[in-house]
């Protein structure tokens, strides 16, 4: 399974960035799917996740109310939409597969991870 993580950048205080997950070589639709950030000199935190039919989620308190997970199972693609950004949610930006479907905030349960994407959050 590989995933292609995408859509970070530079963005003001209060504004908004969706961040986009490809996945391939795998049965996208049967993986749980989180994101997980890391920022510097801090380790990597969960962020949110999706569990394979796509009707449960889960967040991070830290970003609950101004994010929002989802995916298209279509598309192979899982999707993170970003509002409301504050300089606290700089980080690396990477998301991660769970082909046995019980990962959900554990780094540890996921067991592929894409290149991450950089995103700035400027005051």
């Amino acid at each position: 399974v590989q995933l292609q993580a995408s859509g970070g950048g530079l963005v003001l205080a209060g504004g908004s960035l969706r961040l986009s997950c490809a996945a391939s070589g795998g049965t996208f639709s049967s993986y749980n799917m989180g994101w997980f950030r890391q920022a510097p000199g801090k380790e990597r935190e969960f962020v949110a996740a999706i569990k394979w039919s796509g009707g449960i989620t889960y967040y991070a308190d830290s970003v609950k109310g101004r994010f929002t997970i989802s995916r298209d199972n279509a598309k192979n693609t899982v999707y993170l939409q970003m509002n409301n950004l504050k300089p606290e949610d700089t980080a690396i930006y990477y998301c991660a597969a769970d082909p046995q479907g019980v990962g959900v905030s554990s780094e540890f349960l996921y067991d592929y991870w894409g290149q991450g994407t950089e995103v700035t959050v400027s005051s």
